[in-house]
């Protein structure tokens, strides 16, 4: 159902509101073809009336035509209650994660990615506020496979700097992780690094974020929002799918970068084993 959806909701260009709007129709739709206007206004954060405009913006007459037609494109089964809230969270994530290994039933987007990420000296990952430890899990593995890994993860005047200087050492390609609430300085460091002619590489939660605007290739993997503050499982699992793909690139210089690391390793004693 998910793949209808998105088609529904990217046949229009959408302002920020309705975005926002969108990604929680695109990654729950089975959910919100039940709730009020009031419940998803309340889910996406915005006012009602925005998701009065959202519904029309994508060519309905009013919200209750879009739930009607999110009811077809789910069969009409109303989703069951599932345990407690702690409980349902969890097997959101499940589902996300469900979502996330349909899409990787093509896997050649994520493989042109690799492809730009593995070439690129340096490779450049940028990751501001939340998004910030996933741009540093990220780097711990990649530097195993990669000879250059630079990380971005504070924003301020010397980002674009640091963009410029990267450029400037031959770099060609930047990852970004761009996940709720996704910070204007991140949208204008993407900017930036298209006007220097890098190839920008994002891993998201929607299509419809506005990092998907401004990327050569995007890789989606849906956030989880039940509590107080996002779940990211989805996304760490593609950066380790993205990671994999890296190293699939070259596998004989990922052997070689491998077991020279984990000869250093013995050597200095890192690990108990």
């Amino acid at each position: 159902m998910n793949d209808a959806v998105r088609k529904l909701v990217l046949s229009r260009r959408l302002t920020p509101t309705q975005r926002r709007i969108a990604r929680e129709v695109v990654n729950r739709a089975g959910e919100v073809a039940y709730l009020s206007a009031a419940e998803l206004a309340e889910l996406a954060q915005v006012s009602q009336p925005s998701v009065t405009r959202f519904a029309i913006a994508l060519g309905f007459d009013g919200y209750p035509s879009l739930k009607r037609k999110l009811r077809d494109l789910a069969g009409n089964t109303k989703p069951e209650a599932a345990g407690n809230d702690m409980q349902q969270a969890v097997r959101d994530e499940m589902a996300n994660l469900g979502r996330l290994a349909e899409t990787l039933a093509d896997t050649r987007r994520v493989q042109v990615a690799a492809g730009l990420l593995a070439k690129t000296r340096p490779l450049l990952v940028l990751g501001l506020r939340a998004a910030a430890p996933l741009a540093g899990y990220f780097n711990y593995f990649a530097a195993k496979i990669h000879p250059e890994v630079r990380v971005l993860d504070h924003g301020g005047s010397m980002l674009p700097e640091r963009l410029e200087q990267a450029a400037g050492s031959g770099a060609k390609a930047v990852l970004a992780f761009a996940l709720p609430r996704y910070p204007r300085e991140l949208l204008d460091a993407l900017d930036e690094a298209k006007r220097l002619s890098m190839c920008v590489v994002v891993i998201t939660d929607s299509p419809v974020s506005p990092a998907a605007e401004r990327a050569d290739v995007t890789l989606c993997a849906a956030v989880g929002s039940q509590f107080v503050f996002d779940l990211h499982t989805a996304p760490m699992v593609m950066t380790m799918v993205l990671l994999q793909a890296m190293s699939d690139v070259d596998p004989g210089a990922t052997q070689r970068r491998l077991e020279s690391f984990e000869l250093s390793a013995s050597r200095r004693h890192l690990f108990v084993e």
